[in-house]
């Protein structure tokens, strides 16, 4: 068990016989009353969003995890499909726990799985990934005093906002954390 102050983002714990990871923690003290924590967590296992308040003290139950270093394959309708690099099993993640990172996802990328037991659960990202830009917009001359820049569309369908020069066929480097371009290859 561990105190709900010990809750931050990234925390994954669990309530109610479901798996919760912290995406939002606020926490408030109010003058007479005593602290309350306020977290929005997302489902591990359903994809659904809640927000939970917790008074300080109150108790969560910790759980255990594993990670392991997993090469993305393919995704279909439902589920996206690793293969572990030591064992070579293939354990596959629901669709709707990837959506916020399937831009990203190039088939051979390396991630991190988290499971809990035999389960996966969760997808972690390197910092940075590589992606070929498939379109462009045209670029326009003339002011370029200005971070002018516009979008384009990598190969897994991403879309980033890039500076003018970049062009179909180059390589960028992207940050997953916050979805933005950083350079060209």
């Amino acid at each position: 068990m561990i105190d709900a102050n010990a809750l931050r983002k990234g925390v994954v714990f669990e309530m109610d016989g479901s798996l919760f990871k912290v995406k939002d923690y606020h926490h408030n003290k109010t003058a007479r009353g005593g602290a309350t924590i306020r977290v929005k967590a997302f489902n591990l296992r359903t994809g659904s969003n809640i927000e939970k308040t917790f008074n300080s003290g109150e108790r969560v139950k910790n759980i255990r995890l594993d990670y392991k270093k997993v090469q993305y394959l393919y995704s279909d309708d439902r589920f996206y499909y690793f293969m572990d690099n030591e064992t070579f099993e293939q354990p596959a993640i629901n669709a709707k726990m990837v959506e916020d990172v399937a831009g990203f996802l190039k088939e051979g990328l390396t991630v991190k799985l988290t499971f809990f037991g035999d389960e996966p659960l969760d997808i972690d990202l390197p910092t940075s990934v590589e992606l070929e830009v498939t379109e462009a917009e045209i670029a326009v001359r003339g002011d370029t005093a200005t971070g002018v820049t516009k979008k384009v569309i990598c190969e897994t369908g991403l879309e980033v906002q890039c500076p003018n020069f970049v062009e179909v066929g180059n390589i960028i480097k992207i940050d997953t954390r916050t979805g933005e371009y950083l350079t060209r290859m």
